[in-house]
């Protein structure tokens, strides 16, 4: 992976409020996968033959249900400048829980944002594998700044698939309107291609830990695979900074998965 590229920010600290993951709020950065019916058995769709969303279809002998293409996967590394193809990559992530801040006048849990990252020319998708209804984990995104010098390192794609989304293109992440959404696992995540993100940040009690199955494409070009920009560390113990830091703020349910 290339090394992160450090940005400065200006200006008193920015406090985010995470809320809870809903397609419609996460629709600008990609999908969010889940059972869109989930009270409905697939015997009863076969006798009832109603119409489904995404295209959904009785399966399997009137066993199951089948929605269709309920997330894209996207593959642009036809346009990466070294011309290596891409693969279809699974991997497993197992990601602890992140330590939270907890200051007392903040009024919540804290999760300082250090990082933020982007595959330009991939989707990624994490499914959590769990059987813990109660665990949750956090998604922190944010749209991407017009193109400037600081950024001109970053190779993106210039043409975005047929059909799919427009591309965010080349600019360094808008931090001053990132999102911070608390999902469930029953709610699986696709980062569109070329979104910032955080890395997983997964919520719970000290010790424990979330597995995902994470898919995406991959050329094995550091840069064209992730870039990734370091928005500055708290060191331990360090008081919460009043300037150019990104904080999300949790409620403090959250912290041991519920929300």
């Amino acid at each position: 992976m290339a090394q992160p590229l450090a940005i400065q920010l200006e200006g008193r600290s920015l406090v985010v409020d995470a809320v809870p993951l809903t397609r419609e709020a996460f629709a600008p950065f990609g999908d969010v996968v889940d059972n869109p019916r989930p009270q409905l058995h697939p015997s009863v769709a076969a006798a009832n033959k109603e119409a489904l969303p995404y295209d959904g279809i009785v399966a399997n002998q009137g066993s199951a249900i089948k929605y269709q293409h309920i997330t894209r996967l996207v593959d642009l590394t036809s346009q990466a400048p070294s011309r290596r193809p891409g693969v279809a990559v699974a991997n497993m992530f197992v990601c602890a829980a992140r330590t939270l801040l907890r200051p007392a006048d903040a009024g919540g849990d804290i999760f300082p944002v250090r990082i933020l990252e982007r595959h330009p020319y991939t989707s990624q998708t994490f499914t959590p594998l769990t059987t813990n209804p109660d665990q949750r984990y956090l998604v922190i995104v944010a749209p991407s700044l017009p193109p400037s010098p600081a950024d001109r390192g970053f190779p993106v794609p210039a043409t975005a698939p047929q059909g799919g989304r427009p591309l965010p293109g080349r600019g360094l992440p808008d931090t001053r309107h990132l999102r911070a959404f608390v999902a469930t696992c029953e709610q699986a995540v696709t980062y569109a291609a070329g979104t910032w993100h955080s890395p997983m940040v997964a919520l719970g009690p000290a010790n424990t830990a979330i597995d995902f199955l994470v898919i995406q494409f991959a050329n094995g070009v550091p840069i064209e695979d992730c870039q990734e920009v370091s928005l500055g560390l708290l060191k331990a113990g360090e008081d919460l900074p009043k300037q150019g830091a990104v904080l999300v703020r949790l409620p403090r349910r959250a912290r041991d998965s519920r929300l």
